[in-house]
């Protein structure tokens, strides 16, 4: 997959890009937190949990810190490496199913929205699938790295 922001004219957006797609993809594929964990503002972070619901009343705060969220993150890249794809690497179905190409910015503040669309066969049969949204809040940190402060997951993704 092709940063499709440009590093030169839109160099904010191609930071953004670059870590929360090439990266956090390349390291959830191969289960590696520790390549990531530099991403995330552990101090101030959040992690919301939407389980799919468009109502605000059903979200929760699942991952009040980094390390509950990391310690999620590992499970979740651990039961992710036992699939098997039909003609894909597993490195290949993340980039397959995932989409940045919103990220809005008002100040030093982003608001990045990332998609996950998709079916992919798998080789027992079965079927990967599931459309959502995670909805990604990031800061400028000093010397100009965009940190991730939150998260809303599992948000519905219509369409």
């Amino acid at each position: 997959m092709t940063n499709p922001f440009n590093a030169e004219r839109d160099a904010d957006r191609h930071q953004i890009w670059q870590r929360l797609v090439a990266a956090d993809s390349d390291a959830f594929a191969s289960g590696d937190w520790s390549s990531i964990e530099p991403d995330f503002d552990a101090d101030n972070f959040e992690g919301i949990r939407c389980f799919n619901s468009a109502d605000p009343k059903d979200w929760q705060i699942t991952f009040p810190t980094l390390a509950s969220y990391r310690d999620s993150w590992l499970a979740a890249a651990r039961a992710f490496a036992t699939k098997q794809f039909v003609g894909l690497s597993n490195r290949e179905a993340v980039y397959a199913r995932t989409r940045l190409d919103r990220i809005d910015f008002s100040g030093d503040r982003a608001l990045c929205h990332k998609k996950f669309t998709g079916d992919l066969k798998l080789t027992d049969g079965t079927t990967h699938t599931g459309n959502r949204q995670t909805l990604y809040r990031m800061r400028r940190g000093s010397g100009g790295a965009w940190k991730i402060v939150g998260f809303l997951g599992f948000l519905p993704l219509e369409g």
